[in-house]
């Protein structure tokens, strides 16, 4: 069964997704930062610490939000950064921020659609997504679609929350998110469903080696799969075939 934010529409659930986070835009990065205890901010550098030294000219930040993974990319020194994402509340307070930051020379935003990426085949040395598959519609489509726009023996890098397997932090972590997390983004936010969301898309997400065949079945090659924090977190590598290999 489908994991959507608002049980009781009939929207879909990309609808729903982009309905919620243009709901709780205003706050956002302070929950982020707030819900994780700022490691959301590790996981980020951990993750694109990765792809530096690739020689990476061009970025496709999917799912961008308000462009903090588009932001902490540019520790790789693309040329240019495109971020898109779905959700129109988010990229306004995305693209206030980087103005403030002074980097729309490098970093642009706009909106557009995982499952249906508005760029031609072969267009960017690397896409990064941080905590958006799991909201995909069509999780296979919206791979696939990255493959496609991927430039062969270009780099894929995904930063998903994941499910941890080992005690204690298996325990903790389900209390935390099913009993502090929701009751803690009801308060803040005031869209109680977004924090039930959450952890209820983190369960049903298939993460560690789940993941990886799926990522292998969408084309790419050389998968890798790096958890982090007991597996709260996970990073996923993968890359398109070069022509010439």
């Amino acid at each position: 069964m489908m994991v959507v934010p608002y049980k009781n529409q009939s929207k879909g659930k990309k609808e729903q997704v982009a309905d919620m986070f243009n709901s709780i835009s205003h706050k956002y990065d302070f929950l982020n930062h707030l819900l994780s205890g700022g490691i959301d901010i590790i996981w980020r550098k951990k993750a694109i610490k990765l792809l530096q030294k690739k020689g990476i000219k061009s970025v496709l930040d999917i799912a961008t939000g308000t462009g903090d993974f588009a932001i902490e990319a540019l520790k790789i020194k693309p040329e240019k950064i495109v971020g898109i994402d779905i959700s129109e509340g988010m990229l306004a307070f995305g693209v206030e921020k980087i103005k403030k930051l002074g980097l729309d020379n490098i970093i642009t935003l706009q909106k557009g659609d995982s499952e249906k990426i508005p760029f031609s085949d072969n267009s960017f040395d690397a896409i990064t997504v941080s905590f958006g598959v799991r909201n995909y519609e069509t999780l296979d489509k919206g791979l696939k679609e990255m493959y496609r726009v991927l430039k062969p023996g270009g780099h894929c890098l995904i930063l998903e929350f994941s499910n941890p397997k080992s005690f204690p932090m298996k325990q903790l972590y389900s209390f935390y998110s099913k009993f502090c997390l929701p009751v803690l983004g009801k308060l803040i936010s005031k869209d109680p469903a977004a924090y039930t969301y959450l952890p209820e898309s983190v369960q049903a997400f298939p993460d560690g080696e789940d993941f990886l065949k799926i990522y292998g079945e969408c084309g790419f090659i050389n998968t890798q799969w790096i958890p982090m924090t007991g597996g709260i977190c996970s990073i996923y590598l993968g890359h398109k075939k070069a022509k010439n290999a």
